[in-house]
């Protein structure tokens, strides 16, 4: 499509791209590219045929902190002569009067998304998944070994405290986009401050490392890992625990909260265990807390749902086919096994 596509100003767009994307030839015509909860993320094709990505924040009511492109933009160019595999950066506008919003464009990488069990079923058998679970851990190992000063990222982010500043940073998204009042939530905060460990391994966090955000080839590695919204520097242990918590099989306890089976219930994926054994074999880390990460994700998770639940109840996101109860059932099921985890670790001090 060309016109009609909410969030982008075509004529406007044509004029930038063949100002600033090496070898772009407008018209242009766009295509969203649905799944996402956050960043609206199009698929854009010139007249020649050439295909690039486009990253812009939701429509409507942003936080202040929230969707900076030109800092996600940074990330992925500082990342990309790494051993991450990332897009190639084409461009960045942070100019709003362009496209009514900063955006930025990368390459488009080949592959499969695979975001639930039937996307997962594709690929061609038992062993290729449990390639792909092996090297997806392997890539986040690589990611937590990327020297932050070397890449240019020193500045980047604080390193230190990082626990502490997401705490505080959740409980204030979570004050800002709530719809309801929760008090499992307060509950799991408070646990949450308690029993915070200290900081050991510092580098670069994701933010959102799973299977959903990974472009994988057919024959189970990693072309590119996606969506970096959520970056920052801090703990890198606290992308292990969140990876673990979306690593879910059908005979876990947590299994039965679910409302879409996710990419693990196909066979052939590695155990949470041997995820946590590679890792701590390929990085040299104590994983011997990783329980602190897994209950404090499953709460971030939460404050993340309510705010998305929030943008789909305001009419500003692209796709707004969305079941409200089963939000408001999953952030509450977030917060409890969060509470639930955290009891556990409190008990055993």
């Amino acid at each position: 499509m060309r016109d009609g596509v909410p969030g982008v100003d075509p004529s406007a767009l044509d004029s930038w791209y063949a100002a600033h994307v090496d070898g772009a030839r407008p018209p242009l015509d766009f295509e969203v590219i649905t799944g996402g909860h956050s960043n609206i993320t199009y698929r854009v094709t010139d007249a020649a045929g050439q295909r690039t990505i486009l990253r812009r924040p939701p429509m409507g009511h942003v936080l202040a902190s929230a969707h900076d492109m030109a800092r996600e933009h940074r990330i992925i160019t500082a990342v990309g002569p790494t051993a991450v595999p990332v897009p190639a950066t084409l461009g960045l506008c942070t100019d709003a009067a362009v496209n009514g919003a900063p955006f930025y464009v990368m390459e488009l990488v080949d592959g499969l998304v695979v975001t639930n069990v039937e996307e997962a079923a594709t690929l061609a058998d038992g062993a290729t998944r449990r390639r792909l679970g092996f090297d997806h851990i392997d890539v986040l190992a690589d990611l937590h070994a990327v020297d932050v000063d070397a890449a240019g990222l020193g500045d980047f982010a604080r390193k230190e405290g990082f626990l502490a500043r997401q705490l505080k940073r959740w409980k204030g998204q979570w004050q800002a986009t709530r719809t309801r009042d929760l008090p499992v939530m307060d509950q799991a905060y408070d646990l949450l401050a308690a029993l915070e460990p200290p900081q050991v391994n510092t580098g670069i966090v994701h933010g959102d490392f799973r299977l959903g955000n990974l472009i994988s080839r057919p024959d189970g590695t990693v072309a590119a890992v996606l969506d970096w919204e959520l970056c920052t520097l801090g703990d890198v242990l606290s992308d292990l625990g969140y990876l673990l918590n979306m690593w879910v099989f059908p005979e876990d306890a947590d299994a039965a909260d679910l409302t879409t089976p996710p990419p693990t219930f196909a066979p052939g994926f590695p155990s949470r265990d041997e995820l946590v054994e590679r890792y701590a074999a390929r990085t040299g880390f104590d994983v011997s807390g990783i329980a602190y990460y897994r209950a404090f994700n499953y709460w971030r998770r939460a404050s993340i749902a309510e705010g998305v639940k929030r943008r789909y109840q305001e009419g500003v996101m692209v796709d707004g086919d969305v079941k409200f109860d089963e939000y408001e059932l999953k952030v509450a099921q977030l917060a409890q096994q969060s509470v639930d985890l955290a009891l556990v670790l409190h008990g055993g001090r």
